[in-house]
C-alpha cells in the first residue's frame, strides 16, 4: 500500500465544493454496489473527490485495496498490482492453484522472471482468483488514482479481472486524467472497468464555487474583482485557482489595472513545459496574442507578426493553442497558459507587444489600453485618450472596462493635470459600483480620501464608501459626521449626504417616517443647488417610502419624480422614479403594466451593464410573474437574480428572500425554507430592518406550504410587530396577512385571525388594494368555517376565487379553489359526496398545474389521500368582547395588544395622538376596564387559553 493512501484524508466540507450533485450520484452508485470512474483534466479535483468517497465507503468494505500511479514509475511492470495485492498476498496465496500462485508471487515479489508474454493466462486468472478469494470473506473496494499512469501490465490484468467480476462484491473507485470534452479517452478506461461502472466527469467550478474554495483555504479576504480574475485565469480549475490565490496572498503588491495576475512558479512549470520547444519567433507571436484581448491572425499580422499562421500552427501542435478551424480567433488551450507566458516575459518585451498592438488594434478602446500599458510615467495625451476610451466603454454598457481604463487614465495624469487624478479615480470607482465591483470601488474611494483636500472630492468619495456598504450601512455609521463636515454649507454636497441619511434611517433605524422626511429634505437641498440627479433620486426614494407606508402623498410624489427634465442615469436606476412607479403598479394590482415597465427597465440596465440594477429588476420581474401565477417563470428569474447577486455580492438578502418565495410556490420547499432562514440571518447580521420583515414573511409562507402552521404563526407575528414599529400600513407590501390568518385558524386561534383580518382590511379599503381584500376574504372564510358557519365560508371563498381570477392572480385564485375543495370535502351533501368533491379538487389541481405550482399541487394530492377532519366551532372567549367595538376602536385595541405606544399607533393609523387617547377612553368604557394594561392582560389570557 502506498504511503499517501495508508491514512486517507479526513472528509472536510471544502473537499467537494461545487461537486455536491456529482458526489451524491457517485455515492448512490457505490451504495447500490456499482463502480465509479472519475475523470477530468489535471488539477480539476479528481483525487480530492476520490479520497472523500474512499473514506466514506472504505468503512463499509471488509478489504480496501489502494494504488496511486505516477508518470515516473509507469514503466515498471506490475508496480500497481504490487500496490494493490502486496499486503494481502500471504492471506490469499494458499487459496490459489499452484500455477496461479507461482505466477502471481513471481510478478509481485520479483523472485522469479514473469511477464504477460510468458505467464499471461496464469497471471490473469491469478488476479481474478485473488479478488474472488478476498470477496468471499466480504466486500472489496479497489481505489485506484491516476489510471493513466498505471503500468501497462497492471492495467491489463486489472481490466481482465474487472470485466469478469459480475455478481462478486468487488467495486472499483478510480480516477483518470482526460483532456477536453471528448469521450474517447474515458471510453478506453471504461473498458477496463466492470460493466456497471458510472463515469463521472468533473468540470470547471463556477465563480461562486471558486470563491468558496478560496475562503475555505484561507484566502477569503480577496476582493470579488480579484476572485473573478482568478476564476477567469484558472478556467475554474480548483488547483490552479488555489495556486493563484496563494500567490496573490504572498505578493506584497496587487497587480495594477489592466495587468494579469501573478502566476506562481509551480503553475508556470506545469503549463509552460512545452514552451521551450517553440521557436523564438513563435514565442514572440504567442506573447502578442497573450497581450491582446481578442487576438486574431489578422491582428497579429497588423502587429508585425508576418508568419503568424505558421507559428500558431506550431503552438497548436504542442497543445498551447486550441485548434478551431471555423473560428477566426487565436485561443489558448487554457487561460492560464496565456497568463503564465505573459508573466514569464520581461517587462520591456511586454511593453513592446502592447506598443505594437496600440497601432494594430481597430477598436479605440483596445488601442488606448495598449498605449497605456506600453507607456511608463505620466503623459497627459495618453491620459486623455484613456479617459475618452473609458467614456466610450461606459456608453457601450461595459462599466467594468470603463473602471479599469479610468484607473489607467488617473495613473498617467500629471499631478497638476486637468481633470485631476482624484476626479478620474472617483469616476472609475463609480463605474466599478455600476459593474458590481464594490470592493474595488471602496478601495479607490478610501485611497482618494487619504490625500484629497477638495470638499467635493471628499464628499463624493464618502458617498462611494457608503454605496459600497449596500444594506450593511450600520458598518459605515462613522462616515456620516465626516461627510457632513466636509460638505460644509454647500447645498449640493449636503443633498448627497442627506440622501444617504434617508437610506440609513430606513435600513439601520427602520424608521419610515424619518426616512421620508430626510429624502424630502435632500430633494429640497438638491433643487437649491441645481443638482437635478440627486433631486430626482431623493424624490424617487421619498415616493418608494410613501408607497410602502401607504401614505396618501405617494401618487403625487411619484408624479413629481417623473417630471421633466429627467436625468437618464436616474430614469433606469433601481432607485429611480421608474422603479418607484413599478412598485406602485405592483401594489395597485396593475400586473400587466408593471410587467411591461420592469421588463423595459431590465432591458436598459442590461444594455448599460449595471449589475446592481439588473439584480434588482430581475427580482421585480420575478415578483410580478409570481403574483400573476407564472411560478415556473418566476422561479427561473429569481434563481438568475440570486446567482448574479451572489456572484457580485450585491442584494444577496433580497434575492434569497424572493427566491424563497418562488421556490415555495413552484420549486423545492426545503430549499425555500433554507433560503428564507439565510435571508433572515443576513438581515439580522446587517441590521437591515427593512428586509428583515420581508425575509420573515418569506419564511412564514414557506412554513405554511411545508405544513408547519405553528412556525408560520411565530414568523408572521414577528413580521406584524416589525411592520408596526416601521410604520408600514399598506398590506400589499408583504402580503403576509392572509397567510398569518390562515395559520392561526389551523392552530386553533380564529379570534386572533379575525383581528389580523379586520386591521388589514381597514388599510386595504383605504388604499384600494383589491387583490389584498380578496385574499383577506379567502382567509376569513376559513375563520367562518372554524366558527361553524360553512355557508358564509362557501360564499366568501367563491367570491374571492372569482375576484382573484379577474385580477390575474393565478396562484391566489388556485389557493382559493383548494380551500373551497377542502371545505366541500369536509361537509359534502348527499348529491355531491363523491363526484362533486373530486371535481372540486380536480379544478384546484388544474389551476395549480397551469401555474406550475408543484408544492401546492402536492397539497392537492395529500388532501385527496388524507381528508381533513371537520372543523368544530371555536369556544367563545373573553377576547370576543372586541366584536362589540367600532372598527377604529378594534384597530387601536389590537395595536395596544401588540405593545405599540400611543405615538406609534397614531403614526400607523395616520391619526393624532389625541385621537388615539380619546379612542382608548371609549374602549375602556365598553370593555369595562381601566387602562391599556388591562387590554394586554386580556390578550395574554386569550393566548393562554
Amino acid at each position: 500500500m502506498r504511503r499517501d493512501f495508508q491514512e486517507p484524508a479526513r472528509c472536510r466540507p471544502d473537499l467537494v465544493i461545487g461537486r455536491e450533485e456529482l458526489f451524491a450520484g457517485a455515492r448512490e452508485q457505490l451504495a447500490s454496489g456499482g463502480s465509479v470512474l472519475l475523470h477530468g483534466p489535471a488539477g480539476i479535483g479528481k483525487s480530492t473527490v476520490l479520497r472523500a468517497l474512499a473514506e466514506e465507503y472504505g468503512a463499509t468494505a471488509r478489504t480496501v485495496l489502494r494504488c496511486s500511479a505516477t508518470e515516473s514509475e509507469s514503466h515498471l511492470p506490475f508496480l500497481a498490482l504490487a500496490d494493490l495485492l502486496g499486503l494481502v498476498l500471504d492471506d490469499i496465496a494458499p487459496r490459489l492453484p499452484a500455477a496461479q500462485r507461482t505466477a502471481l508471487e513471481s510478478a509481485l515479489t520479483g523472485r522469479g522472471e514473469s511477464s504477460l508474454q510468458r505467464d499471461g493466462l496464469a497471471l490473469r486468472l491469478a488476479v481474478l482468483s485473488a479478488l474472488r478469494a478476498l470477496a468471499a470473506d466480504g466486500p472489496v473496494l479497489i481505489v485506484a488514482d491516476d489510471l493513466q499512469w498505471l503500468d501497462p501490465a497492471s492495467a491489463e490484468l486489472l481490466g481482465f479481472a474487472a470485466r469478469r467480476l459480475g455478481g462478486t462484491p468487488v467495486q472499483l473507485l478510480c480516477a483518470v486524467r482526460t483532456e477536453g470534452q471528448s469521450s474517447q479517452e474515458c471510453d478506453r478506461h471504461l473498458h477496463a472497468c466492470p460493466p456497471d461502472t458510472l463515469a463521472v466527469r468533473l468540470g470547471a467550478l463556477s465563480r461562486t464555487q471558486v470563491a468558496q474554495l478560496l475562503g475555505h483555504r484561507g484566502h477569503g479576504g480577496l476582493s470579488r474583482s480579484t476572485v473573478r480574475e482568478i476564476h477567469r485565469t484558472s478556467g475554474g480549475n480548483p488547483l490552479f485557482a488555489l495556486e493563484l490565490g496563494r500567490a496573490l496572498a504572498e505578493s506584497p503588491t496587487p497587480p495594477r489595472p489592466g495587468e494579469p495576475l501573478p502566476v506562481p512558479t509551480s503553475l508556470r512549470a506545469l503549463v509552460l513545459s512545452r514552451l521551450d520547444m517553440l521557436s523564438v519567433e513563435a514565442r514572440r507571436t504567442l506573447l502578442v496574442a497573450s497581450a491582446g484581448a481578442r487576438p486574431t491572425p489578422a491582428l497579429l499580422h497588423a502587429a508585425g507578426r508576418e508568419n503568424a499562421e505558421a507559428e500558431c500552427a506550431q503552438a497548436a501542435e504542442l497543445g498551447l493553442l486550441a485548434t478551431e478551424p471555423d473560428a477566426p480567433a487565436v485561443r489558448f488551450a487554457h487561460p492560464l497558459i496565456s497568463a503564465a507566458l505573459y508573466a514569464e516575459t520581461p517587462a520591456q518585451e511586454r511593453r513592446a507587444a502592447h506598443a505594437a498592438l496600440s497601432t494594430a488594434a481597430s477598436d479605440p478602446i483596445e488601442r488606448a489600453r495598449h498605449l497605456a500599458l506600453a507607456t511608463t510615467g505620466t503623459d497627459p495625451e495618453v491620459a486623455a485618450r484613456l479617459a475618452e476610451a473609458a467614456a466610450l466603454s461606459r456608453d457601450r454598457g461595459a462599466p467594468s472596462v470603463a473602471a479599469q481604463l479610468g484607473l489607467l487614465a488617473a495613473r498617467h495624469t500629471p499631478a497638476d493635470g486637468t481633470p485631476r487624478q482624484e476626479e478620474r479615480r472617483l469616476q472609475a470607482a463609480e463605474d466599478a459600483i455600476t459593474a458590481g465591483e464594490v470592493d474595488l470601488a471602496r478601495d479607490i474611494a478610501r485611497e482618494v480620501l487619504t490625500r484629497a483636500t477638495v470638499p467635493a472630492d471628499r464628499v463624493r468619495a464618502w458617498m462611494i464608501v457608503i454605496d459600497s456598504a449596500g444594506h450593511t450601512m450600520a458598518e459605515v455609521d462613522a462616515v456620516f459626521p465626516q461627510a457632513l463636515s466636509d460638505a460644509g454649507d454647500d447645498s449640493r454636497l449636503l443633498a448627497l449626504v442627506h440622501y444617504q441619511l434617508a437610506w440609513r434611517a430606513l435600513i439601520v433605524e427602520g424608521d419610515f417616517t424619518e426616512a421620508r422626511e430626510a429624502a424630502a429634505h435632500a430633494a429640497g437641498l438638491a433643487a437649491c443647488g441645481g443638482d437635478r440627479r440627486t433631486e430626482l433620486l431623493s424624490l424617487a426614494f421619498q415616493a418608494q417610502t410613501e408607497t410602502l407606508m401607504g401614505h396618501p402623498e405617494a401618487p403625487r410624489t411619484i408624479k413629481r419624480a417623473l417630471r421633466e427634465p429627467q436625468d437618464p442615469r436616474v430614469a433606469w436606476h433601481h432607485n429611480g422614479a421608474g422603479s418607484a412607479r413599478f412598485r406602485w403598479l405592483v401594489m395597485g394590482d396593475q400586473l400587466a403594466e408593471a410587467r411591461a415597465t420592469v421588463t423595459a427597465l431590465l432591458r436598459e440596465v442590461r444594455r448599460r451593464g449595471s449589475v446592481e440594477s439588473e439584480v434588482h429588476f430581475l427580482r421585480g420581474l420575478a415578483e410580478t410573474e409570481l403574483r400573476a401565477g407564472h411560478c415556473g417563470r418566476a422561479l427561473d428569474l429569481a434563481r438568475e437574480s440570486l446567482r448574479l447577486a451572489r456572484d457580485s455580492g450585491i442584494g444577496e438578502t433580497a434575492s434569497a428572500m424572493l427566491t424563497s418565495l418562488a421556490e415555495a410556490s413552484g420549486g423545492d420547499v426545503d430549499r425555500a425554507l433554507a433560503l428564507a432562514r439565510e435571508a433572515v440571518e443576513h438581515a439580522e447580521e446587517d441590521g437591515d430592518q427593512m428586509y428583515l420583515s420581508r425575509a420573515l414573511g418569506a419564511l412564514g409562507y414557506a412554513q405554511l406550504v411545508a405544513g408547519d402552521p405553528a412556525g408560520t404563526v411565530r414568523s408572521l407575528r414577528r413580521v406584524r410587530r416589525l411592520e408596526l414599529a416601521l410604520g408600514i400600513t399598506d398590506p400589499a407590501r408583504g402580503r403576509w396577512q392572509g397567510d398569518l390568518a390562515e395559520a392561526l385558524v389551523r392552530t386553533g386561534e380564529p379570534g386572533e385571525a379575525q383581528d389580523v383580518l379586520d386591521v388589514s382590511r381597514e388599510h386595504a379599503l383605504r388604499l384600494g388594494r383589491e387583490s389584498v381584500l380578496a385574499v383577506l376574504d379567502r382567509s376569513e372564510a376559513l375563520v367562518r368555517a372554524a366558527q361553524g358557519d360553512p355557508e358564509a365560508a362557501l360564499a366568501k371563498l367563491t367570491s374571492a376565487q372569482d375576484r382573484l381570477g379577474k385580477l390575474g392572480y393565478g396562484l391566489e385564485e388556485a389557493r382559493a379553489a383548494l380551500a373551497l375543495a377542502r371545505l366541500r370535502a369536509r361537509r359534502p351533501t348527499e348529491g355531491t359526496r363523491r363526484t362533486g368533491t373530486a371535481n372540486a379538487f380536480d379544478e384546484a389541481a388544474r389551476m395549480f398545474r397551469r401555474c406550475r405550482a408543484l408544492p401546492w399541487l402536492r397539497q392537492v394530492d395529500e388532501a385527496l389521500t388524507t381528508p381533513e377532519r371537520e372543523m368544530t366551532p371555536a369556544v367563545p372567549e373573553a377576547l370576543h368582547a372586541l366584536d362589540g367595538l367600532a372598527a377604529m376602536e378594534r384597530q387601536v385595541a389590537a395595536l395596544v395588544m401588540e405593545g405599540a405606544t400611543n405615538r406609534e399607533i397614531a403614526a400607523r393609523l395616520f391619526i393624532s395622538v389625541k385621537t388615539v387617547e380619546a379612542t382608548l377612553t371609549r374602549v375602556y368604557r365598553k370593555l369595562g376596564i381601566r387602562s391599556r394594561v388591562d387590554i394586554v392582560r386580556l390578550a395574554a389570557g386569550h393566548r393562554a387559553n
